[in-house]
């Protein structure tokens, strides 16, 4: 091959690695035990979009999440991130693709013994050569991005759910990710305190056009934050797509879902 084309070859590569979606997710299976918990999962989430998986507790939608993070092996399928395949990858590897994918835990996973301000500093500190300062003034920008910049000095004991769902989010923002995965972001949440993280979820979709996927249970919330939606059901996609393209499904299990109240 003359050098003329393999720089042609290399361009075309790169070309169709940016117009691929970031997220791509083919017959993923994953088995514990007898238990089947994920039983073929394909998908694929567009750049800048979001995609709610919805499903009822136990259809293991946090083990998918786990997975395309690496937290998790599947038994079989493929998670691409930005077109790179990652299951198989060295940890050295693995940790790289992490750095561009933001992850917002369950119940937020702070460090009790750390302030927040170091909870948000500490993936600055562990991954990146920021200098003090410019790591200082980046943590309080991000605090400030979730109304959280009052509160610096504070131990996660000493906040709300509601303000540790704010801190861990602007954790997640730390690396300026373009990736961001949601496990229940409103769980456990009173209803006005969950509307407040839909909105500032909503909010960073708008000003950073960032790539998501929402593991919830919660259909209000999934709508309000979702350009499209999956319905898991016994470990597979029972249906997906718009909400208002899911409400035209005639399965009993979908109709039954969506006109469910909160």
């Amino acid at each position: 091959m003359t050098e003329m084309a393999q720089v042609t070859e290399t361009a075309a590569t790169a070309e169709a690695q940016n117009s691929a979606p970031p997220i791509q997710v083919k017959t993923l299976r994953k088995s514990f035990g007898e238990q089947k918990v994920l039983d073929g999962i394909d998908f694929e989430v567009e750049a800048g979009q979001t995609l709610s998986v919805l499903g009822q507790s136990g259809t293991g939608k946090s083990v998918l999440l786990k997975i395309i993070i690496g937290l998790q092996k599947a038994d079989s399928g493929s998670v691409l991130i930005h077109s790179q395949e990652i299951t198989g990858l060295s940890s050295e590897h693995l940790n790289e693709i992490r750095k561009k994918i933001g992850f917002l835990f369950q119940n937020s996973a702070l460090y009790d013994s750390l302030t927040v301000e170091e909870n948000v500093a500490f993936p600055l500190e562990r991954h990146s050569k920021m200098p003090e300062a410019e790591r200082e003034k980046r943590v309080r920008e991000l605090l400030s991005t979730v109304g959280m910049e009052k509160d610096l000095e504070k131990l996660p004991a000493q906040i709300s759910g509601g303000m540790q769902k704010r801190v861990g989010l602007a954790r997640a923002l730390a690396l300026s990710p373009d990736i961001l995965l949601f496990d229940e972001p409103t769980a456990g949440l009173d209803p006005i305190t969950a509307s407040e993280i839909d909105d500032l979820i909503r909010k960073l979709q708008q000003e950073r056009k960032i790539t998501s996927i929402v593991v919830t249970h919660d259909l209000p919330s999934a709508r309000a934050v979702s350009d499209r939606l999956a319905l898991m059901r016994n470990g597979r996609i029972l249906a997906q797509g718009t909400f208002e393209e899911l409400q035209e499904s005639k399965d009993d299990f979908v109709v039954q879902f969506l006109n469910r109240t909160r």
